[in-house]
């Protein structure tokens, strides 16, 4: 620090106090009686203000700058405005001390010897208040909030706005030390309100606010009269006895002085704002000083040393922007920084820190040793293990004991002097003096050696990372660049400030002068940008710059002198530089250029650099393709620019390389199809084709489908076209694709018909298949479009198919729920089992919902199946023929109890009493052993008690009256059943005889409850029951002897041998169709009443059978018997095989019966008329009256 005196001036009496204006523009000094008013640029003095008739005393102006205040021995005080005019004056009792402005509320604090007042604009009077003792300064916090009275009895007495004391300090050496002056600190970033105080006990001492002393007294060796801070509180100045200003820290650490004067020194403040102190002095003297606070600093690459505060270090990395503060207490007068040792240098001794650790990062020091003596010295530099002291031509080598080691003298005066290196206790170092010279000097060797000698003197200097070239900054702003071993000037640069390489790159150096940082590389033209300060290193792409006191890492792009490289092809160069710091465009453009420049080594570097992995497979497939052994540079580059969309350039030098052909696929691939025409090789119709097969995928591709398809056509890919056609839905383009093609080309064709088929379209997906001759398909076709004419056309023709068509059509059937058609369709499918099966689960499904009728039916159908089964699979003969009697057996018992069913069920009667009545005792004699599912003994009980006693049977009514007493009886026929079995007991205990059944063999009436079931008590033939009214028909079963076939019986019966007795027989048998279109049923007729056959008929004489006999004993007749009977009295059961057909005579000529040629069941024929008219069928096997098959 060094003051610079600006203007001086004398006035002609004692300057007491004086105040800057806020904005530092005008001084106010009191002088005498007068106030005189100067302009601090010049120390022009604009106007002495007169108003006061004693000398005045203070003056003190308004934080904003529209008033300021004088106090004068007159005991007035006088209000000034900016424009120098007294606008109030006031008194106090006594002369006027001290005068102060709130620096918030602009309130005025007046003190004078005996009290003091407080003044604000807006009250009319001045509130004043006592004091013990005189009060002789006084000062505002920063808020406002308190006010500071320093009295000359050594107490200060702290007060509010209202003027009441808060605190009272008071010091120890009483009214032996009088309080000269108090001032708070104006910094804004202390925690607490500090109040600095001098006395004239000569001590300087800092209170807080709540009255607490911080720190000890500092004795001050003078009798201070003026203690002032400056604006941001950073320093004190202190002004007395000792006729000078001395500059203090804000921590009372004396700095040095200002400026020494010939009196006592009575007020000293400082310009607001500013480095400007002004001084008013016993003798009239004002003085005006600038400080110049000089920069204090060390640098070793990227660690900065500089002084912060006076007393401060700051160590800061410019890498990662760590900062580390080391408060010394006292000046600091010299730094130096060097890896991880520091030194500073302060007035009485030299201390030296080293790092913690040895981690690059680390910040943390602490004190390694201390050379407790005064050194005056130009320079300081610190290595491991000395420290260099430069005293003008001097240089002296101290170990850290402080011992003296060496001593260097120049011919010149050292002008710069920095550390380049080396072993511990060996390091180099670099000196240039004021006369050109250059020196290197060891630390460990007493000779100098020069490096060499210039006209000009050094002002700046640096070593290149290689120790081979050196950069000089002379007093000329000039920048020159020698070789060190040649001593040859290699380049020069104007404008040059400093200099400094770049520790990472031989040949790069920046420096920086005219507001400008110029980089250059090589021999390079500079690159310029606009840079502020001095470059002090340069280290990769950062640049450290020191700018006025702070220091900056700038992160300069390497970009200007990597392209610079790059135009003169130095790739290895260039990518040494882009290491340094370049942007992703650089590294790509590199990449790029040593690329075309066939230097791949460089160009796969700076290629991982981007991640660009395309590039990277190239530059590798051209290596394996260089190991190989091929050495075609044009070949090479065609590829890197066919990579970079320089196609025709790649294009032409494929073409002089001798390869057409991979332009050719480099432009078909691109789409580039007119360019890879001139291409095609003389006319190639592959490569035609390949060409269009190619454009075609292209239009394809782009959302073109109807070029491609006719692309594809022509090019003969035909499936392609399909393909594209039928996802599309163009079914006209379908067709003339599948007409155009040969039936030899099946699978195109096959691609057709199945996109017909997809399209809805079956027609042309059966011509198609037609054209190919694919049955199977064109089959399948018709049952997936469910046209079964067709499809069972093509199945009579081609009768292998027949599986394909039957039982899809099945299936198709019985999921439209038209079960017996598909029990059908599986019939003629030959899937016997599915048949049976679908069969069986009808069956049930109707007994369990009590679809009796449709049970019989059903029951019918499963048992003729299995007839069939028996016949085509002689394996399950006898199983399939026991399920074949069982099933018909069911039948008939459903197809009665459906009658029953509805009697029960349903409020009305369809059935005559004796149907029912008969039906009911039917079914009791079939069910003898067990019941089937669904029929219910109960309803058929029920029943037939009902019937009987209408019909008079009153016996069988009570019997069935009974039974049902012995079952559990739904509650609907409780009461009817009750009722009924009270009431029959009034009736009388026989059955009506009308009633009985007569056995038409031997003539015997059974009872109406039969114990043996359905066949005569006497004879024990099977009764043969109508299947309408179930009466018993006059009906009688034969059977043939042995060794008479069925046709000889038939041919037997057919011969009409004429009978003995005169009478002729009236029977006819109709087989014709009759007028009501009953079908070929077997009919007999009466035409005309005759008496019963006479007793020579050879079949009456083997009805008769040994009485007595438990045993059926059936009728058997010879061929004589047969040929006595006429084919009028015969129905036979034509039975299929494995079964026997069945013979019965009729014994009463008076009834016609009629057989179902279908089921053989035996109807009257009236009965058996009306029914078919109702039904338009058989009532038993549905079998249609049009039906002519048996």
């Amino acid at each position: 620090m060094r003051a610079v005196l600006t203007w001086r001036d004398k006035a002609e009496q004692c300057i007491y106090d004086l105040a800057f204006k806020p904005d530092g523009t005008q001084l106010i000094l009191a002088a005498g009686n007068r106030l005189l008013v100067y302009d601090t640029s010049d120390g022009t003095l604009l106007q002495p203000l007169k108003g006061h008739k004693d000398t005045v005393y203070c003056v003190a102006y308004a934080k904003d700058g529209k008033r300021f205040a004088s106090g004068s021995a007159d005991k007035s005080v006088i209000i000034w405005t900016s424009k120098l005019e007294g606008i109030l004056k006031y008194t106090h009792n006594d002369s006027i001390q001290c005068v102060s402005y709130n620096p918030v509320t602009h309130q005025l604090a007046s003190c004078s010897s005996s009290d003091f007042g407080l003044w604000s604009p807006e009250q009319k009077s001045v509130s004043k208040h006592k004091s013990s003792s005189k009060i002789t300064c006084c000062s505002w916090t920063n808020d406002g909030q308190y006010l500071a009275l320093g009295m000359f009895s050594g107490i200060i007495s702290i007060r509010n706005k209202n003027g009441e004391e808060k605190v009272k300090i008071e010091r120890p050496g009483g009214s032996l030390s009088p309080i000269w002056s108090l001032c708070w600190n104006p910094s804004r970033e202390e925690h607490n309100d500090i109040l600095a105080i001098a006395d004239w006990g000569q001590k300087l001492s800092f209170y807080q606010l709540s009255g607490k002393q911080i720190g000890k007294d500092r004795s001050l060796n003078f009798d201070p009269c003026c203690l002032s801070y400056f604006t941001k509180g950073e320093y004190i100045l202190l002004g007395g006895s000792d006729k000078q200003v001395s500059l203090f820290t804000k921590d009372g650490v004396r700095l040095g002085t200002v400026g020494e004067q010939n009196s006592w020194v009575w007020t000293c403040k400082v310009k607001p704002d500013s480095n400007y102190v002004v001084v008013g002095c016993q003798d009239g003297t004002i003085s005006f000083y600038q400080l110049i606070f000089s920069t204090v600093h060390g640098l070793y690459k990227d660690r900065y040393a500089y002084r912060d505060s006076m007393t401060d270090v700051i160590v800061q990395h410019l890498i990662t922007e760590q900062k580390v503060r080391i408060k010394c207490k006292e000046l600091v007068k010299k730094i130096a920084i060097y890896k991880n040792r520091l030194a500073i240098q302060l007035p009485e001794k030299i201390l030296i820190y080293e790092l913690y650790s040895d981690d690059s990062s680390d910040m943390h020091y602490r004190v390694k040793e201390k050379i407790v003596k005064k050194f005056e010295c130009n320079l300081l530099v610190v290595c491991a293990d000395h420290i260099i002291l430069c005293q003008e031509k001097r240089l002296q080598c101290l170990s850290f004991s402080g011992v003296k080691e060496r001593e260097w003298q120049m011919e010149s005066l050292i002008r710069y002097i920095k550390v380049i290196g080396g072993p511990p206790g060996r390091e180099g170092l670099l000196v240039g003096l004021k006369n050109g010279q250059i020196l290197k000097i060891f630390v460990d060797n007493l000779f100098a050696i020069i490096l060499l000698k210039q006209a000009t003197a050094v002002r700046c200097l640096d070593m290149s990372a290689s120790r081979s070239k050196l950069a000089v900054v002379d007093e000329n702003d000039t920048c020159l660049v020698y070789d060190i071993h040649t001593k040859e000037l290699l380049f020069q640069e104007p404008n040059a400030n400093s200099v400094a390489w770049n520790t990472q790159c031989e040949d790069m150096l920046c420096f920086s002068g005219g507001g400008y940082l110029n980089i250059k590389a090589s021999t390079f033209p500079v690159h310029q940008q606009k840079l502020q300060g001095f470059v002090v290193g340069y280290n990769g792409s950062k640049i450290f710059c020191l700018h006025v006191f702070s220091m900056s890492a700038v992160e300069v792009p390497q970009s200007a002198p990597m392209y610079q490289y790059l135009d003169r092809k130095m790739f290895k160069e260039a990518y040494q530089i882009a290491c340094l710091g370049v942007t992703d465009a650089d590294w790509r453009d590199l990449a790029m250029e040593a690329l075309e420049g066939l230097e791949f080594e460089t160009a796969k570097k700076a290629f991982t650099r981007v991640q660009d992995l395309r590039y990277l497979e190239l530059i590798n497939s051209i290596e394996e393709r260089k190991k190989r052994g091929e050495t075609n540079n044009d070949l090479f580059l065609a590829d890197v620019f066919a990579y970079q969309g320089k196609f025709h350039e790649a294009a032409k030098l494929y073409k002089r390389s001798g390869h057409e052909t991979l332009a050719l696929d480099m432009y078909t691939d691109l789409r580039m199809f007119e360019y890879a025409k001139d291409f095609l090789g003389s006319e190639d119709p592959k490569e035609t084709k390949m060409l269009i097969t190619k454009q075609a995928d292209w239009a394809r591709n782009i959302n073109e489908p109807k070029a491609a398809v006719e692309m594809y056509v022509s090019a003969g890919e035909h499936a392609k076209a399909i393909e594209i056609s039928g996802d599309h839905g163009w079914v006209d383009m379908l067709i003339d694709i599948a007409r155009k093609l040969d039936k030899a080309e099946r699978e195109p064709l096959l691609m057709c018909a199945h996109y017909f088929k997809k399209l809805d379209n079956p027609g042309y997906a059966a011509e198609t298949y037609l054209k190919i001759g694919d049955l199977k398909s064109l089959i399948q076709l018709h049952v997936e479009t469910q046209r079964w004419d067709e499809a069972f056309a093509l199945g009579e023709k081609h009768p292998e198919f027949k599986d394909n068509i039957y039982v899809p059509y099945a299936q198709w059937l019985a999921e439209n729920d038209r079960f017996e058609e598909a029990q059908k369709a599986f019939h003629k499918a030959g899937r016997q089992g599915e048949a049976v099966r679908v069969l069986e689960q009808l069956t049930h499904n109707a007994v369990v919902e009590s679809r009796f009728n449709d049970a019989a039916y059903y029951y019918w159908m499963l048992s003729m199946q299995c007839l069939d089964i028996a016949q085509a699979d002689p394996a399950q003969k006898d199983v399939m023929l026991h399920k074949f009697h069982h099933f018909q057996h069911l039948a008939e018992l459903y197809h009665g109890y459906h009658a029953i069913q509805r009697y029960t069920e349903e409020p009305f009667s369809f059935h005559l009493p004796e149907t029912l009545f008969n039906i009911s005792r039917f079914l009791l004699h079939s069910m003898t052993k067990n019941t089937p599912l669904g029929i219910s003994k109960v309803n058929t009980l029920f029943t037939l008690a009902k019937q009987s006693k209408a019909l008079g049977a009153y016996k069988l009514a009570r019997h069935a009256y009974d039974k049902l007493q012995g079952l559990q009886i739904p509650a609907r026929f409780q009461k009817s059943i009750e009722l009924g079995s009270l009431t029959i007991r009034s009736k009388p205990f026989h059955d009506s005889e009308e009633l009985v059944p007569l056995c038409y063999r031997c003539s015997t009436n059974n009872p109406l409850l039969n114990n043996l079931g359905n066949v005569c008590i006497n004879c024990r033939q099977p009764f043969v029951f109508s299947a309408s009214s179930y009466e018993v028909l006059h009906l009688v079963e034969f059977y043939l002897e042995d060794g008479i076939t069925d046709e000889e019986a038939v041919a037997l019966i057919d011969l009409e041998a004429p009978r003995h007795n005169k009478r002729e027989s009236k029977w006819q048998e109709i087989t014709s169709n009759s007028i009501l279109c009953i079908g070929y049923s077997q009919t007999l007729r009466l035409d005309e009443t005759v008496d019963s056959m006479g007793d020579d008929d050879p079949f009456t004489a083997k009805l008769s059978f040994e009485q007595g006999g438990s045993e059926f004993v059936p009728v058997v007749v010879n061929r004589s018997v047969l040929r006595s009977m006429s084919r009028r009295d015969v129905l036979i059961k034509r039975w299929p095989p494995p079964l026997q057909w069945q013979y019965f005579r009729s014994l009463l000529p008076d009834a016609s019966i009629t057989m179902c040629p279908s089921c053989f069941q035996m109807f009257h024929s009236e009965d058996y008329e009306l029914l078919v008219l109702q039904h338009t069928c058989c009532p038993y096997c549905r079998r249609r009256i049009d039906d002519p098959s048996p």
